[in-house]
This record gives C-alpha cells, sequence and structure tokens, in this order.
C-alpha cells in the first residue's frame, strides 16, 4: 500500500506539469514566427548568449597553473675586467621556476568559474522568457488596438446615419439644430479616439519589430481574433511550477554557489602557494677548479601574513552569501506577486469575458435597435438615441479588450512561472464568434 502511494505521487507530480501545459493556448502560426525570429535576432539575446560563451571560456582559465618562469643571469662578474675566470663565482646561471597554488585552489576556481557559467546560462534562459513574453503581450495588445480601430470606424459610420437622421429630422421641423451640433460633435470625438488607436496601433507594432530585431516601420499581417483560454491551475501550483522550472531560481543557485565557493576560497587563501625552481649555472673551464658547473633546486613559499586582508575577504564572501540569499527570497516574493495578480487579472477577464459576450453587448444592441426605431418614430429624444449609440460603444470596445487581458495575462503566467519551454500538443479552446462581428 505504502509503494502504491508512492508510486501514485510521482505520477501525480509528473501529469501536474501536463495539465497546466494542456491548458495554455497554442500560439497562431504568425506568432509562433515572430517568437522564433526573437529567439535568434533579439540584439539583448545576441549579447546574452555571448555572455554564456563568455564566462564558459573562462573555466579552464581559471583552473590553468600560473605560467612557469625562466631567468637568466649573469652573476658575479669583476666590474673591473669583466672576465669570465677571475673569479670561482662567475657564471650564466639559468633558473626554471613554476608555481603551485596550495590543493584545492584551483578545483575552487573552477568550481567558481563554473557557477559564473550556470548563471549566465540561467539569465539567457530567463531573459529568453521575458523577450518572448513582450512580443506576445505587444501582439496581443495590437489586436486588441486593430480591434478597437476597426469598432470606432464601425460606430463612425452609424454616427453618420444618425447625424443624418438628426439632420433631416431638422430640416423637416422636427428636430432641433443642437441635435445636429451633438452629432457633429461626438462624431470628432470619435476621430480623435481613431487616432489615438491608429497611433498606438502603429507603436505596439514598431516594438514587436524592434523586439524580433527588425527595423520598426516593416508592417505585420493581419492578427486573428482572440479565443477564450480554460484555465483552472490553482496559485499554488503556479507558485511550485515556478520554482521548479523559472530559469531564475536557478540563477540565483549558482549565484549561491558563486559566494560559496568564494568563501572556501578565502579560507583557503590562509594557506600557503609553492614555487619549485630548479636553476644550472655554467662556468669557465679556464678556472682554477676546472670551471665545474653548478646545478641548484629549492622551493619558495610564501608567508600568509599580514590576516587582516583575509580576514575581510573571508567576511566579505559571508556578506554576499547572505545578501544573495535574501535577494532569492525577494525574487520569490515578487513572482509569487505577479502569479497573483496575473492569475486574478486572469480569472476577472475570464468572467468579464463572458458577462459581456452573453449578456451586456447583446442587451446594449437590443436598446440601440429598440431606442433607433423610437426616435423614428419621436417616441424618445435625440440625447437618449445618442447615449444608446456610444454605450454600445464603450461596451464592445471593453470586450474586445478584456479578451485581449484575458491573453495577456496567460502570456505574464506563461512567463513568470518558465511554462512557455513546452508546446502544448492539444490545447483547451473554446473559440466565441464577436456578437458584433
Amino acid at each position: 500500500m505504502k509503494l502504491f502511494s508512492v508510486v501514485l505521487a510521482l505520477l501525480l507530480g509528473l501529469c501536474f506539469p501536463l495539465s497546466v501545459f494542456a491548458e495554455l493556448p497554442v500560439d497562431t502560426p504568425q506568432l509562433a514566427t515572430l517568437l522564433e525570429e526573437a529567439s535568434h535576432n533579439n540584439p539583448a539575446l545576441l549579447a546574452a548568449r555571448e555572455q554564456v560563451d563568455v564566462s564558459a571560456a573562462r573555466i579552464d582559465q581559471a583552473s590553468a597553473l600560473p605560467d612557469p618562469q625562466l631567468s637568466i643571469s649573469l652573476l658575479n662578474y669583476p666590474v673591473d675586467t669583466l672576465g669570465t675566470s677571475d673569479t670561482p663565482m662567475t657564471g650564466n646561471d639559468f633558473k626554471l621556476s613554476q608555481k603551485f597554488p596550495f590543493p584545492g585552489k584551483l578545483a575552487t576556481k573552477r568550481e567558481l568559474a563554473h557557477q559564473q557559467e550556470l548563471w549566465a546560462e540561467a539569465k539567457y534562459a530567463d531573459l529568453l522568457l521575458q523577450v518572448r513574453q513582450q512580443v506576445r503581450d505587444n501582439w496581443f495588445m495590437l489586436g486588441f488596438q486593430r480591434q478597437a480601430i476597426s469598432l470606432t470606424q464601425h460606430h463612425l459610420a452609424m454616427m453618420d446615419d444618425i447625424s443624418r437622421l438628426a439632420e433631416t429630422r431638422y430640416q423637416v421641423g422636427k428636430g432641433m439644430q443642437q441635435n445636429v451640433l451633438k452629432a457633429q460633435v461626438e462624431r470628432s470625438r470619435l476621430f480623435d479616439i481613431l487616432l489615438k488607436y491608429q497611433e498606438e496601433a502603429e507603436i505596439s507594432q514598431a516594438r514587436i519589430n524592434s523586439l524580433i530585431g527588425r527595423s520598426t516601420d516593416l508592417p505585420l499581417g493581419d492578427i486573428p481574433k482572440p479565443v477564450e483560454v480554460s484555465f483552472g491551475v490553482t496559485l499554488t501550483n503556479l507558485r511550485q511550477q515556478a520554482r521548479d522550472k523559472r530559469p531564475m531560481f536557478k540563477a540565483f543557485d549558482a549565484l549561491i554557489g558563486q559566494f560559496e565557493q568564494k568563501e572556501k576560497l578565502s579560507q583557503l587563501d590562509y594557506r600557503p602557494d609553492f614555487n619549485l625552481w630548479a636553476g644550472y649555472r655554467f662556468r669557465d673551464d679556464d678556472l682554477p677548479d676546472g670551471g665545474t658547473d653548478f646545478v641548484s633546486a629549492g622551493v619558495t613559499i610564501n608567508l600568509p601574513f599580514p590576516v587582516a586582508k583575509r580576514r575581510a575577504a573571508v567576511r566579505e564572501a559571508d556578506a554576499g552569501l547572505r545578501m544573495t540569499h535574501q535577494q532569492r527570497n525577494e525574487f520569490t516574493r515578487q513572482v509569487d506577486l505577479e502569479l497573483h495578480r496575473s492569475l486574478t487579472e486572469l480569472h476577472q477577464a475570464q468572467k468579464l469575458i463572458k458577462l459581456y459576450g452573453a449578456g451586456i453587448i447583446p442587451q446594449a444592441e437590443q436598446a440601440y435597435r429598440a431606442t433607433l426605431a423610437a426616435y423614428q418614430v419621436d417616441k424618445v429624444d435625440f440625447l437618449v438615441l445618442h447615449d444608446s449609440l456610444m454605450t454600445l460603444y464603450g461596451y464592445r470596445i471593453d470586450y474586445a479588450r478584456v479578451q485581449a487581458d484575458a491573453q495577456r495575462s496567460v502570456a505574464r503566467l506563461r512567463a513568470t512561472t518558465g511554462l512557455d519551454e513546452i508546446t502544448p500538443a492539444t490545447p483547451i479552446l473554446n473559440e466565441k464568434e464577436d456578437p458584433h462581428a
């Protein structure tokens, strides 16, 4: 029974990420192409990738022995004759030396460089998530802005219709001039809103092009209407997934590992290094003793004094380690807050999508049609008709906005949890028709 419980727990742990991925939306082919292009051409990502190569190249350098040293000396030449056979100590000296750090120092330096490489790799992976999230965010925002442009143009045409109706009624003596002027002012206001959305859409398109490494003025294709996403994962599960899959947590682990190795290295700095050397002196054959050559060897050991700087290095490493743990705690807090915020916004957007799509917009359309019919037979005032039209316009804009907000919230959840790298095979999507389409 105990074995069965363990197996069941493992299976649930393996299945949970799959259930999360199954609920993530599939990127459209065009968006997938843009994401792939950003992964290869984004300048910040390219720089981060090069930083990984820089860190990897430092590993062999950090663990290598210092260069051996060769010295050549002309020793004990008399200053009056500079002769080679005048004194028995005169000779030409060749000396070769090699420094050997205390055992463990090179291995620690190599591990320190390796942790720096892991830090760079995790930073690159996390930056990739953020760049992809920015592309998605601007893509869905651009989709909303283009939809808002289309809606605004549609309502401008509707405003023209009721404006002509007001003018006709005024010309036959059934309306007031202020109604005609009101319609013209509101049309100008809608046109101002249209210009604002067109400006925002241009900026969003430029941002996407910048993120993927293109010229900012290149056009992008059509953006399909958003889909409703079924996303029922709990906040607790998302937090656990973030700790397991978000690359930045691995980056902090590597940063902690760096300070641990720095602390170890500062402790090893109390141990002396060794410098082994060997020398050979060539002497003149005309010397009285026959000019026998000399050979010598020895070892030099540095004395690790003063200890004040070494104690400071240990304190620095300890403080850095404590600092990194606190930075990791702060990052964890920020991730938890972002997950909570994004999930709450997603749930709110999902509720509003249902409310607008199934309730408010159909009711607003029905109210507008009824008001238009009543206005044509003098049952309601023009201001009532105008308010009904602008209310419908506002609800349609809000509906388009919350659809984009839902997609943007999912994009933030993917980046924050690190669940972006696996593409779901069978996403749960419920595509709905726009009520005003």
